[in-house]
């Protein structure tokens, strides 16, 4: 048996895999797995490369391509002419009619799963059709997200949350690293992800104004293409990253956390944000 570490390089994810290289977590890891959408702030990069450091098990970052390029990229229907979009991100909609929607979300799964899958069947040498499990898949789940908690469709694989058979939150992963004195992890998710929280929103306009103004920029982009194309097929309507349908530059995100929201329990599943 093989176990692998899907490392998101948040909070979690980083203190699971440390905690395995001072071996409070057993067995020891064959390797951690960073499955890079090239739309991570910089900070996480920055944290990346110093865990790499601390530990003596391999980190090898897998990606599929540059997510922002490719959700920005339409295609032609060459028989019936209509313009859709291949890869979206979970965007929130205004519809011509006034009604409110979701675009479909192939990030999580074609730019996280699919990639870091491939990478444990190269590194375990994961045979076609197999049936029996050889691998463990370490998720850094904490116990306040139990929810989250999936197990592995994959007939070779098993789903293993060290985290929650420890019984640690988020805020125990945090006391653990300060603990241990090592440094705050930054929270793992893209920078226009549309599944932030008022609180996260705030936090990178306040901390990373630069990323944050990648986010406003990235909005743009995105509704302009939709507006060029309105009324050619799939692409009918306006996207936002903020469930208010307001552009990004124009929210009070600690005026609207005060009022109450509620829009961000489908939190991106899969290995984002931790």
């Amino acid at each position: 048996m093989k176990d692998y570490i899907s490392l998101g390089a948040g909070v979690q994810s980083s203190t699971m895999a440390l905690m395995a290289e001072r071996g409070e977590i057993g067995p020891r890891p064959e390797a951690a797995i960073f499955a890079d959408t090239g739309a991570e702030p910089k900070s996480v990069y920055l944290w990346l490369d110093w865990l790499e450091k601390q530990l003596s098990f391999p980190v090898y970052r897998v990606n599929a391509g540059s997510l922002e390029e490719t959700s920005l990229k339409t295609h032609v229907n060459k028989k019936r002419g209509n313009t859709y979009l291949r890869k979206m991100i979970p965007a929130y909609t205004l519809n011509e009619d006034g009604s409110k929607g979701l675009l479909g979300r192939d990030c999580t799964l074609d730019f996280k799963i699919k990639p870091l899958t491939a990478k444990v069947r190269e590194l375990a040498k994961i045979r076609r059709a197999q049936k029996e499990v050889s691998v463990v898949q370490w998720i850094g789940i904490s116990l306040d997200e139990v929810s989250r908690m999936k197990p592995s469709r994959l007939a070779w694989c098993r789903h293993r949350w060290p985290l929650i058979e420890m019984e640690m939150t988020r805020h125990d992963c945090l006391r653990w690293m300060e603990k241990n004195g090592y440094p705050k992890p930054p929270r793992s998710a893209c920078v226009f992800c549309p599944f932030h929280s008022n609180h996260e929103w705030s936090r990178l306009k306040r901390e990373e104004p630069d990323e944050f103004a990648h986010a406003v920029a990235f909005e743009k982009k995105l509704q302009d293409l939709h507006k060029h194309h309105t009324g050619k097929g799939r692409i009918n309507s306006i996207p936002y990253l903020h469930n208010s349908m307001l552009p990004l530059d124009s929210i009070d995100f600690d005026e609207d956390k005060r009022q109450g929201n509620l829009a961000f329990i489908n939190e991106c599943e899969g290995m984002c944000g931790v």
